[in-house]
């Protein structure tokens, strides 16, 4: 099979015939002609006025509510800046987005992984955590979890914001796939229950692409976002404003709502063909069943390892993430996660039929 095309089930990338070209190309030029001696100059490290105006109003806050940066990934890096010092103590969830593990790794922070349930984190974890440590925050992704795809009941945002508020400690609250919910009711988000112990943050780049590198900030406290925002500008003075005129110009032009409509009607079907597939070819591995975003992720079945599935898959040209690098502590032996978005429904068939060829050889 190894001159079969390569089936990536690594990274989670949207779909190239998602990106909405002509609208932004418009987009483009408008911002361009009305915004260009703005947008081409340097700015202020908080982002575009008009973009932070439209998130602002979005949102339902004030403008000084709202921080701009090159993806929500370095927003995190500047929060990591402002509040953690080597020693301090962060919790996450168990597994979770491995970029953001290396990152507090990177400012010294001492991670405490709460174990991650399919209906959000273990609150009795948590609550024991709490007896022993006081974290900086908790980084938390609470709808259709990257890695895991686990969406945060109403039970437990409701008793998260709780803790939260009577033990001091920030919810930095990760939220890039929860536009796009394919079925099921959404929840509040954590924000919106209790803003003054929540950090939102999202991008656009699962929503319109992430090119442009446009993420955002929200936070009850406007003393925070001009902290960061100094933070912002001593290591980039300003942020892209050409993108963020750009995605401006999209926006205020209406465009998002049916997009994110086309997005669902897109994705939808790949992620059943994923749980259909995983049902037909490997029964025996235990799978999460989300009602959105981008990922899914399998429990393997016993006496099968992550690090021997992803050296097997190279003989079906068949690539895998790491299982083991989404949990900060150790663990993960087993867990693996499928990224579908990319994918077209036949890739995704051949890929998890593939994956279960290599299951079996791993298996003897």
């Amino acid at each position: 099979m190894s001159d079969r095309p390569e089936i990536n089930f690594t990274r989670g990338v949207p779909a190239t015939e998602s990106f909405p070209i002509e609208d932004m190309a418009a987009a483009a030029q408008r911002a361009i002609q009305k915004y260009g001696t703005t947008i081409l100059q340097y700015g202020k490290s908080f982002g575009f006025a008009p973009l932070r105006d439209w998130l602002a109003e979005w949102r339902g806050v004030s403008p000084e509510q709202v921080l701009t940066g090159n993806g929500s990934l370095q927003i995190v890096e500047f929060l990591c800046f402002h509040s953690i010092r080597p020693g301090d103590v962060v919790f996450t969830e168990v597994p979770t987005y491995d970029r953001t593990i290396t990152l507090l790794r990177r400012h010294g922070a001492k991670i405490v992984g709460i174990p991650l349930e399919p209906d959000g984190p273990n609150l009795e974890a948590l609550e024991a955590a709490l007896k022993v440590h006081s974290p900086k925050f908790f980084y938390i992704i609470p709808d259709f979890q990257n890695p895991s795809g686990a969406t945060c009941s109403l039970e437990k945002r409701q008793r998260l914001v709780q803790l939260a508020d009577q033990h001091g400690f920030l919810l930095v609250e990760d939220a890039p796939y929860r536009p796009l919910r394919y079925q099921g009711e959404a929840q509040p988000a954590l924000f919106d229950l209790n803003p003054a112990v929540t950090l939102h943050m999202l991008s656009f780049s699962k929503l319109v692409g992430p090119g442009p590198r446009v993420g955002i900030l929200y936070a009850h406290d406007p003393k925070l976002v001009s902290q960061i925002g100094k933070i912002a500008e001593d290591t980039y003075i300003t942020p892209s404003l050409l993108s963020q005129g750009i995605v401006y110009e999209y926006l205020n032009a209406g465009k998002l709502p049916a997009q994110i409509e086309t997005l669902k009607a897109l994705y939808a079907p790949r992620l059943q063909a994923t749980l259909e597939a995983l049902d037909r070819h490997l029964p025996t591995a235990e799978a999460t069943r989300p009602q959105g975003g981008f990922f899914l992720s399998v429990t393997l079945p016993a006496g099968t390892t992550t690090s021997q599935v992803l050296a097997g898959a190279k003989k079906y040209n068949l690539n895998l993430a790491d299982g083991e690098a989404f949990f900060p502590d150790g663990g993960g032996e087993r867990f693996l996660r499928l990224p579908y978005c990319a994918l077209t429904p036949a890739e995704i068939e051949d890929g998890v039929h593939r994956l279960a060829l290599t299951v079996r050889d791993v298996q003897g």
